[in-house]
């Protein structure tokens, strides 16, 4: 059986009165009397009546919907952003549709097809790791589409963005790890395109030179895809742990990295810390969990969201094109664990 919204017609139907008066007393018309408006309103409770979005688009000429494009939704950081975008959506009278590139370009340039096509008013969006060209982003930018770009951004588009400060998130891990004592610290990271990603290795690569700890390029790997796809993390860690001089400790740079970093060490038999010390991004409780508990840098993940839609909704309903844009940097935590000891007693 299809289902059928119910209509105006429905409600004038029931209360044998024509359509044109239960528009007006729906838009409170002064031509209607309270008493009419009263039982409008009564009839359309009862039947369960919403307005027809697309008449409403039509009329205001907005969807009130935001279009939100991430890499992976099962991603607790990412989970969390839209969390934080949803809680002040809807609040603000603004449904919200999601999609995942999944860390493809081909899928991001597809779902942005889809949410344009739909109008909604405004896109927030992190880039996925095959992003180098702009252009699809770009023509929707050029044609008014109000954009916020989070996490994974570029220079090249002119707008709101929201991020954490990567350099000092990986600055401070770093120094934790060298503070603690150790001297042979590797870095397992993502695509080294993304935004992201040359923010924490500069991090890194300031702390050991702080220190006075050589960098050393071998021990810096990427996994193009982030850690969606495990082998990619499987075969760093295993580059790393068959150097000739091998690494007493690793950061890893997002949390699937971190998951999929932890999973390869046990598989090898190491055991952190004892074996080697591990310090990685996650928002994932599951990190308090473990035994050891995760040295973890978290990052305002909600906050980043409530930032993004905040900005959003400005520019989706500022009466004057916007000119002046803002970068937000919303400072990371670094929680300590146990995944890293005091090793100065160790030649």
């Amino acid at each position: 059986m299809k289902f059928e919204a119910v209509t105006i017609k429905d409600i004038a139907k029931a209360l044998g009165v024509s359509t044109s008066t239960v528009s007006r007393a729906l838009r409170d018309s002064h031509e209607i009397s309270p008493e009419t408006k009263e039982l409008v309103l009564e009839c359309a409770r009862k039947l369960n009546y919403n307005p027809n979005p697309i008449a409403l688009s039509l009329k205001e000429r907005r969807t009130r919907s935001i279009g939100v494009v991430v890499c992976e939704i099962a991603n607790s950081f990412f989970s969390q952003v839209i969390n934080g975008i949803e809680s002040i959506a809807y609040d603000r009278g603004y449904n919200v549709v999601i999609s995942q590139s999944n860390e493809s370009v081909e899928r991001e340039i597809m779902d942005l097809h889809y949410l344009s096509s739909r109008s909604v008013d405004g896109l927030i969006i992190s880039l996925s790791t095959e992003t180098n060209d702009m252009s699809h982003l770009k023509e929707l930018h050029k044609k008014g589409l109000p954009i916020v770009m989070f996490d994974r951004t570029t220079d090249e588009i002119q707008t709101h963005s929201v991020v954490v400060d990567n350099f000092k998130a990986v600055y401070e891990a770093t120094e934790f790890l060298l503070q603690k004592g150790y001297k042979r610290i590797a870095a397992i990271a993502s695509s080294e395109f993304l935004s992201t990603t040359v923010e924490r290795l500069a991090g890194y690569r300031e702390a050991l030179h702080t220190y006075g700890q050589k960098y050393n390029k071998y021990f810096v790997k990427h996994c193009f895809y982030g850690g969606m796809i495990f082998s990619e993390i499987e075969d760093a860690v295993n580059k790393l742990m068959t150097l000739k001089e091998k690494p007493d400790a690793i950061i890893t740079t997002s949390d699937k990295l971190t998951t999929g970093c932890l999973r390869t060490l046990i598989r090898r038999g190491l055991k952190v810390p004892e074996d080697i010390a591990l310090v990685g991004f996650s928002n994932s409780d599951i990190a308090e969990l473990l035994n050891p508990a995760l040295t973890v840098i978290r990052q305002p993940a909600s906050e980043m969201g409530k930032a993004s839609i905040e900005l959003l909704l400005q520019l989706i309903e500022s009466k004057r094109p916007v000119t002046q844009f803002e970068k937000r940097v919303l400072t990371p935590n670094l929680i300590v664990g146990n995944s890293a000891m005091d090793v100065f007693h160790l030649p």
